[in-house]
């Protein structure tokens, strides 16, 4: 059963005790919190055990999970020395999101050397994702490569994932991101389906030649062809709301939660009346 989250990007001015009761009100079961943006919640590297395992009792306490660890740490940075600093950063995470109970971290690929060919790129990219695997396989925590910047297109995410093969190694699937490159949904996951673990939700429309992002079912991106190909193959993960609010910013968050709740609630219910009997 496919199941809702949101990330704290879309409530950055929220701390945590006002996240877990709008995620119960709103049918919420699964948190992402967007570390390295100093949000109100204060999930950081910066926390102490004892306040780390008090993030864990008040999720479990109100049937909540931190279900996917969102970094910024990149892979595919050219330069060796600077892409160390970012691999010695995601094994503090594995240790942060074993602490908080979270099976998943969030990295990017990044911004990749267009001078090289990229199977050059992907050489170094499954290199540095190797030197993690076998302490997130320790802290039963799997780290995740999403469809995002340099790598949205499908066919260089799946190339890392099949040269990594590692049970605890995957994909998140922006399903935004390739869509923006004119690839179909059902391209992406025909790439995919056998790494994603974790996916990420946001609408929106072009406006003056760049996407906006907006209220869901009302931009150009198609998100329930997804959520179709994801449930003909029973995928139990998260379906997480990434719309993203400064710090600050004043924004509507518990509308756009509500919303985005709604429709996929609506999109789930079409989903099932329009699948053939198994």
């Amino acid at each position: 059963m496919i199941k809702l989250a949101t990330m704290t990007s879309v409530c950055p001015d929220w701390d945590l005790d006002t996240i877990i009761k709008a995620m119960r009100r709103l049918g919420f079961s699964g948190l992402e919190p967007r570390v390295e943006w100093n949000h109100a919640c204060g999930i950081e590297l910066s926390l102490s055990a004892s306040e780390r395992s008090e993030v864990v009792r008040k999720m479990s306490d109100a049937g909540l999970e931190i279900c996917c660890l969102a970094t910024g740490v990149t892979m595919a940075v050219p330069d060796r020395e600077e892409r160390a600093t970012h691999i010695d950063q995601l094994h503090q995470y594995i240790d942060l999101a074993a602490n908080l109970s979270s099976p998943l971290i969030r990295t990017f690929g990044g911004s990749r050397d267009h001078s090289v060919e990229l199977s050059s790129v992907v050489d170094y990219v499954v290199e540095g994702y190797s030197e993690v695997l076998e302490h997130a396989a320790q802290r039963g925590v799997s780290v995740l490569l999403e469809t995002h910047d340099d790598w949205i297109c499908s066919a260089p995410v799946r190339a890392v994932a099949e040269r990594i093969d590692h049970a605890n190694f995957g994909v998140i699937w922006d399903i935004m991101h390739p869509q923006r490159i004119l690839e179909r949904p059902a391209v992406t996951y025909g790439e995919l389906k056998h790494h994603v673990r974790h996916v990420h939700a946001h609408d929106g429309r072009i406006v003056d030649g760049r996407m906006v992002v907006g209220a869901l079912g009302e931009g150009t991106i198609d998100h329930f062809a997804p959520l179709q190909l994801l449930s003909r193959d029973d995928f139990d993960g998260y379906f997480s709301v990434e719309v993203i609010h400064q710090s600050g910013s004043a924004p509507d968050a518990e509308s756009v939660l509500d919303q985005y709740a709604a429709k996929f609630r609506e999109y789930m219910e079409r989903v099932e009346k329009e699948a053939p009997n198994r």
